[in-house]
């Protein structure tokens, strides 16, 4: 083998899952046909689940000052995700090429063996391994073989089509466009705003560029073999908001549509999708970005099990079972989030009665919490204990000599935690057969009395930062649970 896994596409799915691979010590290549980073800053953001994954690795330092707010949006409707208890602010103006960047240099202090300029030609999958043809920089061809090919190579990926993968959905019906533009003075815009003729977004990035986004109600899709001129933009914007960006600088240009598909299986065989090549949608809310990052870190773990022989591929099955849900209902709500946003006047009394129902806590928390990231419940066994499935929530610690740290900081090393909070001999003694994949932590903690953890005694947390089991609570016991998502004892 030439590597366990080879990643096709450095975005930031391809290089957030090279990363959670090499932190389990699995041998991966990912090959990119771009020589270099493009620059350009397309996903803007973190939600707040991304914020906490990104925490959770160590990584959100590298990020520099991070500027964080509470507010958002529902299709254009503010929503206050302030209501979103216990979780990250969601950072607003990290242009994706300083994610890449981020991404690019932590997996290169792993070990990851990056190769731009190499472009996936094809593939077989032999049933034992897959062997993948790539041409490199000078033109030539060369054949690696490795045991699982995963395609993070966006909405177009070469991987998804060249496996047959079926991609049901709904085409574009219209086109957008999106700009970083310099030297302009315009007021922030930052969840839109309606006119008659459509819709804009204005949003402030750093050294003095201007994000846009404009769509014009009517502008059918092109197929486009070029980015589109910045003279398109510049006339469009006129004709909806009435002002004169003409004298501004683009950094670059870019269009999309609203085309919502999503792949039927997130696995075939030896070979798996990941981010925008399982599922394209509306870029409402900023959740592709987001939800790609997160797809790499429910496989990595998974997939590194299942290819260092440690688990079976039902483990791997899981990760279809988990984020096909969790996209399923992002493109539900990013198309209702297009029907809100992009529609005419005929849809202004839904926006009003949605406005209305948001002024609801309840509400505005489900909305949030869907957008955010935060409503994700996996399948964990069944039981009473509220976080079942769930995230787990950033709890300060005492280990027993008196040293401090967090949930989240135990996570860092990207391995299972089994967490101990009243110094149970037995039950340490239950799970020392996984004590070489499962970090076992004697501590305790001061939860808040009405948090989720107040009253419980120990919890079991995935590498991805889910709660597979906690008591008391959990209808499965701790070895089952512990072989469920880590294989059998050693």
């Amino acid at each position: 083998m030439d590597a366990a896994v080879i990643v096709v596409g450095a975005g930031p799915a391809g290089l957030m899952l090279a990363g959670e691979l090499r932190l389990a010590g699995v041998d991966v290549i990912v090959l990119e046909r771009l020589p270099e980073r493009t620059g350009e800053s397309r996903g803007l953001g973190f939600t707040a689940r991304t914020m906490e994954i990104f925490d959770q690795r160590g990584l959100l330092p590298r990020f520099g000052d991070i500027e964080t707010s509470n507010v958002g949006h529902f299709g254009g409707l503010p929503v206050d995700f302030g209501v979103l208890e216990g979780a990250h602010q969601a950072a607003k103006t990290i242009p994706q090429s300083q994610t890449e960047e981020v991404l690019e240099a932590w997996v290169g202090e792993l070990g990851t063996d990056l190769r731009r300029g190499h472009e996936l030609v094809s593939f077989t999958d032999k049933g034992d391994a897959v062997e993948v043809t790539v041409r490199t920089p000078g033109g030539d061809t060369q054949t690696l073989r490795t045991g699982y090919l995963v395609g993070c190579d966006g909405g177009r990926s070469t991987v998804r089509k060249a496996a047959g993968f079926d991609f049901p959905g709904t085409a574009s019906t219209l086109e957008m466009f999106l700009a970083d533009v310099k030297g302009l003075d315009l007021d922030p815009r930052m969840i839109g705003e309606t006119f008659e003729g459509g819709m804009v977004m204005v949003g402030p990035l750093p050294g003095g560029i201007t994000r846009l986004i404009l769509c014009e109600r009517g502008t059918p899709p092109q197929r486009r073999s070029s980015a589109p001129s910045f003279e398109e933009v510049v006339a469009g914007w006129k004709r909806v908001t009435g002002q004169d960006i003409s004298h501004g600088e683009p950094v670059w240009v870019s269009s999309f549509g609203d085309a919502t598909r999503q792949v039927t299986q997130y696995r075939r065989g030896r070979v798996v999708l990941a981010g925008d090549a399982a599922h394209i949608h509306l870029p409402a809310g900023g959740q592709g970005m987001n939800t790609s990052i997160q797809d790499a870190v429910n496989l990595g773990w998974k997939l590194a099990a299942v290819a260092q022989g440690r688990a079976p591929e039902a483990l791997l099955d899981t990760y279809h079972d988990e984020r096909h849900a969790v996209g399923r209902r992002l493109l539900m709500n990013t198309r209702a989030q297009g029907l809100l946003f992009l529609s005419g006047a005929e849809i202004q009394p839904l926006r009003d009665v949605l406005n209305e129902l948001i002024g609801y806590e309840d509400v505005s928390k489900h909305l949030a919490a869907m957008v955010s990231g935060l409503e994700i419940r996996y399948e964990a066994g069944g039981g009473t204990h509220p976080l079942l499935g769930r995230r787990m929530p950033d709890l300060e610690l005492t280990r027993a000599d008196g040293r401090t740290t967090s949930s989240t900081a135990l996570l860092h090393p990207g391995r299972g935690v089994l967490l101990d909070l009243t110094d149970n001999a037995v039950l340490r003694n239950r799970a020392a057969g996984w004590a070489d994949r499962v970090d076992i932590v004697t501590a305790t903690g001061r939860p808040a009395p009405d948090s989720a953890l107040a009253g419980t005694t120990a919890v079991l947390v995935r590498p991805d930062g889910y709660v597979a089991w906690a008591a008391p609570g959990s209808h499965h016991d701790l070895p089952m649970s512990l072989e469920r998502w880590f294989g059998p004892a050693r």
